[in-house]
Order: C-alpha cells, then sequence, then structure tokens
C-alpha cells in the first residue's frame, strides 16, 4: 500500500453525516465509485451511543475489508483494536500521537494540523500522515477559521516529502485548486453524503 495514494480520495462519514439513507449503502457506492480510503466519524449532533457506534463500525469495516480500502477511526482510540482498523486520526486536543504510536506501533496514524503553531508543536515522527484544513468554510467545524490555499502551499513547502490530505469545504468544484496546492489528496464528508449522484461527485473529486 502506498499512503500517498490512499489519501487520494480520502471519505469520512458517520451516521450523522447520512440524513434517511443507510451509511452502509452510501459506502458500497462511495467505494464504487472510486474512493480510495475510509474514514469512520461517528460525532456530534445525532451519533450513536457507543454500543451502536460499535454494531455500525463493524459493518461499515466488513465492506471496506471486501473492497480492500483502508479503514481508520477518527479520534475514538478504544474502537481501534475492536473494529481491526488499519489506523487511526486524531485532533491537536486528543490523544498525543507519541501515545497512539506506542499504543498502535503498526497502525496508520493520521494528524490533523491547522496553522503554523499546529505545526510546530506537533510530534510529526510519529504520525504517518497530516490532515491540513478546514481548508475553505465548513458546517462540519464551524467554528474554525479556514486557513485557505496557502496553508497548503506553506505545509508543501515546509515538508515536501510528508502525506498529507486538505480537508474542510471541499467540493468537486474546488478540489482540484486543492491538489495544485500541494495536499496529495482531498477528503470530503458532505460533498458525497449529501450528493444526488455520488459517482459523478467522486469523478471530479
Amino acid at each position: 500500500m502506498i499512503l500517498k495514494q490512499c489519501l487520494r480520495k480520502y471519505f469520512i462519514m458517520g451516521s450523522q453525516d447520512c440524513g434517511k439513507r443507510k451509511p452502509e449503502n452510501i459506502l458500497i457506492e462511495a467505494i464504487n465509485s472510486g474512493i480510495t480510503i475510509f474514514q469512520y466519524r461517528e460525532k456530534g449532533k445525532g451519533s450513536l451511543s457507543e454500543k451502536e457506534q460499535l454494531e455500525l463500525g463493524k459493518r461499515l469495516r466488513d465492506i471496506c475489508l471486501q473492497h480492500d480500502i483502508p479503514f481508520i477511526v477518527n479520534d475514538n482510540v478504544t474502537l481501534v483494536e475492536p473494529l481491526n482498523a488499519d489506523g487511526v486520526h486524531v485532533g491537536q486536543n486528543d490523544t498525543p500521537v507519541s501515545i497512539v504510536r506506542d499504543m498502535f506501533p503498526d497502525k496508520i496514524i493520521g494528524l490533523s494540523i491547522s496553522n503554523q503553531a499546529e505545526l510546530e508543536q506537533s510530534s510529526l515522527e510519529y504520525v504517518d500522515y497530516v490532515g491540513a484544513g478546514p481548508v475553505f468554510q465548513t458546517m462540519t467545524k464551524p467554528d474554525k477559521t479556514p486557513v485557505g490555499l496557502k496553508w497548503i502551499e506553506t505545509l508543501r513547502h515546509q515538508h515536501p516529502e510528508l502525506p498529507f490530505v486538505g480537508i474542510g469545504g471541499i467540493t468537486s468544484s474546488n478540489a482540484t485548486k486543492v491538489l495544485q496546492a500541494g495536499a496529495d489528496g482531498v477528503a470530503v464528508i458532505s460533498a458525497i453524503t449529501k450528493a444526488n449522484d455520488i459517482k459523478s461527485v467522486i469523478n471530479k473529486l
């Protein structure tokens, strides 16, 4: 597995993102349409209880296994082993990546970084890739100020070899700009979960 290639079309989803559609059906359609990695993010208003998270996580994990798609858990390190996840993605205020690496020496570890200060305080030696953003305004994190394409360019300039994905407010119409700025891939939630034509959206990412 070449991680930079896996990051190319990075799909993030939890039950709270799916409206009346079944998460399993959205994931299958997204995989068949070309996503390259999946992150299970059960978080925020309307998210499931711990027991329900585990049950849905297992179903989504099985789908990824059947299609050879890497399965990443967001934040919740307690789900990594029960779901036999391929990795875990954490934020700046979650479990420190040095501890996460001790817990999961062989897993993929991702870290969110939004600005220069966070970059300088981050232990990049423990992570496999970075999520850079929010690039544009996003309802997933309405309290966070968009960092713009400039941050993508800066991160790439400072770390030419670092695998990283742009995230936040990315759509089929602005994804190319994020890639051109230096990201290895784009991460999306609502661009897929709210799409009338998932295949068309993923083709344009």
